[in-house]
């Protein structure tokens, strides 16, 4: 291809996440426009370190769903320019150490929040009205009607009121929910639909239902703990659409086997696939293979996404969605 007259030879692109492509082949044949050669997933799960290496050694942009992008696999690339997460989150790249060697590392904000919201209040109606106990025993032929709880006028509590969580919101307002939110900053919008903000310890104890929308960070890992999942009312509902490692798994186990909750509802996990904890056994815990984001729409979005912050880096652009590696700096 020509770069100001100049042949240069051809960018490669590697995409190990998963569903990139998948339900439109429009980001792929975008990046083949301009020229880039593009090597997608083969093997349906994330990659391993070694298999990352061997795919990216010499790839000008990786293209990554929940594939871990350790600081081994970045200095095994070096002709790697940018990392673009194929989704939101980004606790499974090494930041620190993109920055170091120079690698740009972008995500895409806000292109499956409805999604995941839609999946964080099917999970919670399954739970809610034992939808999972009548398809089963009905699929085997009993006629078992559980005496579940309802939504209308109910509390939900909303831990992470970002762009998910607001969407998450918004679906609690037609069930005429009292909305309950917990974050480190609060939003003009949020409180404008009606989330009252309050503090951690308020919410669990004062919701019926609770929603998990935070990053995974030093500071909310483990974030509901022994202590904090105790405050939890009797027979709430716990769902999480955000990150695994947010709960103390050995507790919440404890309170499903105990009683004290009603359910558990989950779409994401410390490794995928997952290791299958005892939890995932008990009948009042509904898992899903982290496909919170996976619908036609999004998947398009996400795509296009990661393939506008890839082009603009490869252009020597600032790309629209960079994530800064010293997000705590002062002005």
């Amino acid at each position: 291809m020509m770069n100001g007259g100049i042949i240069v030879s051809k960018w490669k692109v590697v995409a190990t996440a998963v569903t990139f492509g998948k339900a439109d082949l429009e980001p792929i044949n975008r990046l083949k426009a301009i020229g880039c050669e593009v090597i997608t997933n083969s093997v349906g799960r994330p990659l391993t370190e070694s298999e990352m290496i061997a795919a990216a050694r010499d790839a000008d942009a990786l293209i990554v769903g929940n594939d871990k992008v350790t600081g081994v696999i970045i200095r095994s690339c070096p002709k790697l320019k940018v990392i673009a997460k194929h989704g939101v989150g980004i606790d499974g790249i090494d930041i620190e150490t993109a920055a170091q060697c120079g690698v740009v590392v972008t995500n895409a904000p806000g292109v499956n929040s409805h999604e995941v919201a839609d999946l964080a209040f099917g999970l919670l109606h399954m739970l809610s009205r034992g939808l999972y106990i009548a398809n089963e025993a009905t699929k085997r032929g009993d006629w078992v009607k559980p005496m579940g709880v309802g939504l209308w006028g109910k509390t939900i509590g909303i831990v992470g009121v970002g762009k998910i969580g607001l969407a998450t919101a918004h679906r609690a307002i037609g069930y005429n929910m009292n909305i309950l939110g917990f974050d480190c900053i609060q939003r003009p919008e949020a409180t404008a639909i009606g989330i009252q903000y309050v503090a951690l310890e308020n919410l669990l104890q004062q919701s019926d239902f609770v929603s998990l929308h935070l990053p995974l960070t030093k500071e909310t890992r483990n974030i509901l703990d022994q202590p904090r999942l105790g405050l939890l009312r009797s027979g709430s509902i716990l769902i999480n659409t955000a990150r695994s490692q947010l709960v103390d798994y050995e507790v919440l186990h404890q309170a499903l086997l105990d009683g004290r909750m009603s359910g558990y509802g989950t779409d994401v996990y410390d490794t995928e696939p997952p290791q299958l904890h005892p939890m995932f056994k008990l009948k009042n815990v509904i898992v899903t293979p982290h496909l919170g984001g996976t619908c036609f729409e999004s998947n398009i979005r996400m795509g296009n996404t990661a393939v506008d912050n890839v082009i603009a880096v490869l252009k020597e652009c600032i790309p629209p969605n960079r994530i800064d590696p010293n997000p705590n700096r002062l002005p």
